[in-house]
């Protein structure tokens, strides 16, 4: 972990609404010590309307290398960014952008990675399992792209705003032609269940999918961090269900976010 930090120090600010949940303060910051990376993250909460401010202020500051953008400013981040990876650009979301070589941002998106690499590695396998997912914002976007890039042979997708449901169905089935559908609640024919919203953050939230109708087979996912144990996970692990907490996926993101900002151009005198 970083013991000493000084004005040399480069700094990556993350960006969210709310951000005391947030893990990459701390779990990315000891990931670039590890790597013999002088550089810290730091946490900023902002709301919707000053992100736009935010990032034309932070442009300007000669030690920031890099921006993570968390709920809800996925989208916006990727408004500001001049280039965008092929993921970034099909889905219009990122989390992560770091300094090109003339300052301006490059935008990457790596939760789709995050999460789908770690549900792979607990054998859960994607080409034999249709998945539901709950949610069509950013991290669900990417989760989604990852999920079929891998072979899901289908995808459910479920979201109260259903106009957003509907723009990100219309979006992946252009790309995978009968393999992407409306869902519902209903988790009974999925292998895979994916929580990509804020459900189970706050006490008292409902439950993003009706657990009495799980498998006890499925794989059970969420982009919650903080409880770890959301509500959903504590009742699929109930029922037998494998799982994968909202910390497995931020584990699953620390070693692809320190790779992309290892590039960062940087924009003082050095980007070590």
């Amino acid at each position: 972990m970083l013991d000493h930090y000084s004005g040399a120090t480069r700094v990556i600010f993350i960006l969210g609404d709310p951000i005391a949940q947030v893990k990459a303060p701390f779990g990315l910051t000891g990931e670039f010590a590890r790597r013999g990376r002088d550089a810290i993250v730091v946490p900023l909460q902002l709301a919707p309307a000053n992100v736009d401010a935010a990032v034309t202020a932070l442009s300007r500051a000669k030690n920031v290398d890099g921006l993570i953008a968390t709920i809800p400013h996925k989208f916006a981040v990727a408004a500001r960014c001049a280039t965008l990876s092929e993921r970034s650009k099909f889905l219009g979301v990122v989390n992560v952008a770091r300094r090109n070589a003339d300052l301006s941002w490059h935008g990457d998106m790596l939760d789709g990675e995050g999460f789908a690499d770690p549900l792979a590695k607990a054998g859960c396998e994607i080409k034999a399992n249709g998945a539901l997912l709950v949610g069509a914002g950013g991290a669900g976007s990417a989760i989604a792209l990852a999920l079929l890039d891998r072979g899901v042979p289908q995808l459910a997708v479920h979201d109260v705003d259903t106009k957003r449901r509907e723009a990100l169905i219309a979006k992946l089935a252009a790309k995978f032609p009968n393999r992407v559908v409306a869902g519902s609640a209903d988790p009974s024919d999925a292998g895979i269940v994916v929580n990509a919203t804020p459900l189970g953050m706050k006490p008292g939230d409902p439950l993003p999918v009706d657990v009495r109708r799980l498998k006890p087979s499925a794989f059970v996912g969420d982009v919650v961090t903080v409880p770890d144990m959301t509500p959903l996970l504590v009742a699929a692990r109930q029922r037998g269900c494998r799982i994968q907490t909202g910390i497995g996926m931020f584990e699953g993101n620390l070693g692809l976010m320190a790779d992309f900002f290892a590039d960062a151009a940087g924009c003082g005198n050095s980007a070590q």
